[in-house]
């Protein structure tokens, strides 16, 4: 599925030929959504380190209201796309956003939809970090999601317009999801599922990485805990860590 992509100088259709601008106007509610093609630099508004150039993209198109470079705290909240843990997850999220903490999350379903939806409920702001290019949808069932964040929040993609929506997508979009954040929380997760390798370049870009007891029992999350990983039980126990972590990470 696929949004009509106006035109700001120059046409671009919607198979993705075409000469592509920077600034691209997209109309596919009839109200105006932008486009912009920026750095990893300019959105985070600082030089990227040796260890975060690795796994970054060059540039990431974004649509949103959210300033750029983007302010405050950003925290990702991830998780698996068949949760148990909803109202765990629905807490998590609503405490970090009475704290104004940012919601980062993947716009997938479970957790991440969870996590967009609460923050947005609780008056707060969120930033989807997508699979697709903005004019794709994906899941489907998220498109309203998808464009009222474009609309009111921010979306972010790696992928240019018109591009398909391609396996390797959903790792690359874990890892840049991990990047722009400044710690990440992990709700619930499965063996060998993404929110593992989002875990993973958490810890390997030395963001903090707080995983819910609740998990404590895989031997994954063990070796996470060991590189460093913090685990939380209650709402005010996780605040307390991620206060801590992140005073002693970017002081």
């Amino acid at each position: 599925m696929k949004a009509s992509v106006g035109e700001c100088s120059m046409p671009i259709g919607l198979n993705g030929h075409g000469p592509q601008p920077s600034h691209l106007r997209s109309d596919a509610l009839g109200t105006g959504l932008y486009v912009r093609k920026v750095t990893i630099e300019e959105l985070l508004g600082r030089p990227l380190s040796e260890v975060e150039k690795a796994n970054a993209p060059k540039s990431v198109y974004v649509a949103g209201r959210l300033e750029i470079p983007l302010k405050g705290y950003l925290v990702a909240v991830v998780g698996t796309r068949t949760p148990m843990w909803v109202e765990k997850a629905k807490a998590i999220t609503a405490a970090l956003v009475d704290q104004g903490y940012v919601i980062v999350s993947g716009l997938a379903r479970g957790i991440d939809t969870i996590a967009h939806t609460t923050a947005i409920l609780k008056g707060g702001k969120t930033i989807a970090v997508l699979p697709c290019p903005l004019d794709r949808f994906y899941p489907p069932s998220n498109r309203g999601l998808q464009l009222r964040i474009m609309r009111e929040h921010l979306a972010i993609s790696q992928f240019p317009l018109g591009a398909e929506i391609a396996v390797g997508n959903f790792p690359k979009r874990n890892r840049t999801m991990a990047l722009i954040s400044h710690a990440m929380v992990m709700v619930e997760a499965r063996s060998g599922g993404g929110t593992m390798i989002a875990g993973w370049e958490a810890i390997r870009l030395r963001r903090p990485l707080l995983i819910y007891e609740g998990l404590s029992h895989l031997p994954w999350v063990q070796e996470m805990k060991k590189s460093g990983a913090l685990l939380f039980r209650t709402e005010d126990e996780l605040l307390e860590l991620l206060k801590r972590a992140l005073t002693a990470e970017w002081r």
